[in-house]
Formats: structure tokens, sequence, C-alpha cells
């Protein structure tokens, strides 16, 4: 068996807006795997200034991996264990390599395009404006859930969005979550979310910044709305860590991103504590290509979770891989008849 790495830029088709700045372009890499004629690929989905293996030493690590490749798939893992986006790649790649189509990691009925999964549409931030018309194009595409990134502009100016919304749609037409980004400070993080109890959210994600656990605990108390960790969890690497995080912040939901928590495997651990403790939780990709994109969809399927999922990010790029995943109605379906340029990067 051999194994490359190769660095892809994806490229925005508009900046996109969070509280930490705003995105034009997005840099990923990938593992091609080789092995008697076959080929598997797995997508490095790394995010710059936010995953945990945001490190120098990164592309030396990928490059290790691959002159280790013998030493197989579970070893490295566990040799991966600070580099989460690295471990995620890998196990893709390994799945790829093992099936008989490479872009084909799960099959199941969402495969075989006989059920969908449902997912949120994605509001960025901007100007309101723009946000209001990404809102707009969400709710007139069939979305039932609107999940917005606030935290960038005005609060006034955001509160006036949610009003728009539900202005023209009640909570039980539409289900509104809200992403902070840990943009609030700690001591106005609870009126803020007490002003935005009105507008009756489903939840909303990582209001402070990580690591302040008793903040976090205290909030998760007193909110008056669900609250979902995302950030909080990227860099809590072992099992008893984990554990010890849910239960001293006691959140209502966890939000769970394959390539920032170690892949399939390290996603199962968080999913099975948080059933443990009776916490809610959904799945979401992290501004992979498609070919990632691909791979968490699939087996996000399996989980069977009834939740919207957060896995409508495949449109964002310029030059994305042309893929069978497609979202309709607020639902994400794979057109079996609709074909894969899955190993392009492998010339580039």
């Amino acid at each position: 068996m051999t194994a490359t790495y190769h660095k892809y830029m994806l490229e925005f088709k508009r900046p996109s807006g969070t509280s930490r700045g705003v995105m034009t372009e997005k840099e990923t890499w990938f593992i091609i795997l080789e092995e008697n004629g076959k080929k598997g690929i797995g997508e490095c989905g790394i995010l710059r200034g936010l995953s945990a293996d945001d490190r120098d030493d990164y592309e030396e690590k990928l490059q290790w991996v691959c002159q280790n490749i013998h030493l197989g798939e579970t070893a490295l893992w566990e040799a991966l264990l600070e580099f989460p986006s690295i471990q995620f790649g890998l196990e893709m790649a390994f799945l790829s390599l093992k099936s008989e189509n490479p872009h084909l990691l799960f099959p199941s009925d969402f495969t075989n395009n006989l059920k969908s999964i449902e997912i949120n549409g994605l509001v960025w931030m901007g100007e309101a404006s723009f946000m209001k018309e990404q809102i707009e194009d969400k709710l007139a595409d069939g979305f039932k859930c609107i999940k917005l990134k606030i935290g960038a502009i005005d609060f006034q100016r955001e509160l006036d969005l949610l009003q728009f919304i539900r202005t023209h749609f009640s909570a039980e037409q539409i289900e509104i979550r809200v992403d902070a980004n840990g943009a609030f400070s700690l001591n106005e993080a609870l009126d803020k979310l007490n002003q935005l109890k009105e507008f009756q959210l489903h939840s909303i994600e990582q209001p402070i910044k990580k690591g302040n656990i008793q903040a976090m605990h205290d909030l998760c108390k007193a909110t008056p709305f669900p609250i979902a960790l995302d950030e909080e969890l990227i860099g809590v690497f072992s099992f008893e860590d984990k554990e010890k995080l849910l239960q001293e912040i006691k959140p209502q939901y966890i939000i769970l991103k394959p390539s920032f928590i170690g892949g399939f495997r390290g996603t199962k651990e968080w999913i099975d504590l948080a059933d443990k403790y009776g916490i809610g939780w959904w799945i979401t990709s992290a501004l992979e290509s498609n070919i990632g994109l691909n791979a968490i969809a699939q087996w996000t399927f399996l989980q069977n979770s009834k939740m919207p999922q957060g896995l409508g990010t495949g449109a964002l790029y310029t030059n994305n891989f042309d893929c069978p995943l497609e979202v309709s109605k607020g639902q994400l379906w794979y057109n079996v008849s609709k074909k894969w340029d899955f190993f392009e990067i492998d010339t580039k």
C-alpha cells in the first residue's frame, strides 16, 4: 500500500462571515491510498484558527502518516490523537479503499436514493440586507429549520431579523437555531439569551467562548431555551475528559463535527456519552469539500437521528467536486444518476 497527501484550496462563491471573521477560501488536505490497482481517498478537514490540530507541524504529520501507512489504521489512529482531522481523513481513506466503489462508504436507503436526511438551511453573517435575502431564499427553498450565524453585526439588527422570520412563520412552521460562535461576553450572555427567548428559538450554539466551564454550566442551568456546545468539544481527546466535560457543564445539546473530534470513532464516543446523560445531539459538516461531506452524510444517516442535521454546505464553493449529493426542499438526497469527479484531486 502507498499513501500520498495533497493540499487543496476551496474557494467560496461569496465571502462567508462568522463572529471570528470573513472567509474567502478554505484549506483542506486529502490522503490518497493505493493498493492492488484500487484507490481510496479521505479528507482532512482542518479549519485554521479553530481546529485543535491547527499546528505548525500539520503537514509534517501528514507526511509521517504517509511514510508509516504500513502500521495500519488502528495504530495510526491512536498515534494521531491530537490530530483529529487527520484521524478522520485516514479513517475515510481506509473505508474508501475497502469499498467496491470508493465513494460508497456506508450503503443504505440514503445512498440508494430511497430516503433523505433533513438538514438546516445555513444563513451566514453579513449586512442585515444580505442576511434577510438568505433567509428569504431558504424559506422559499422549503427549509423547515433555519440556522443563523449571529454575533458579528449589531445585536438589535439580529433581533430584527429574527422578528422578520417570526412575523411570517410560527415556531411550528419554522425551527430557528442560532450560532453565536462564542461571541457573547460572560456578563452579557444571559441578558442576551433572555432577549432572544421571545422568538421561540430551538437552541443557541456556543453563546460564550470555550474554556469557561463554570460560566457555561451556570448559563446552561439558567438559560430560558436550550444551549448546544460546539467549539467546547474541540481539543477534548480522551473518553474520560469528554465525560468529565459533559458532567460539569450539563448542556442541553452537543454538536458533532467529525473533522474536529476524531472522525466517526471519536464522534461515536460523544454520542454514547450524550445518550448516557440524556443530552441531545446532531451532526454537522465543518466546511469540508463534497468528498468529506459525502462520508459524513452517509454515516449520519445510519445514526437514525430525527433532528435536522447540519449538512447543507456542499454548494458553498466554486471549485468543489461534482457528486450525487443534492439539496431539495430542506432535505439532502443522494441522486444516484449524478456522477463523481472523485479523483480529480489526484491530477492537480
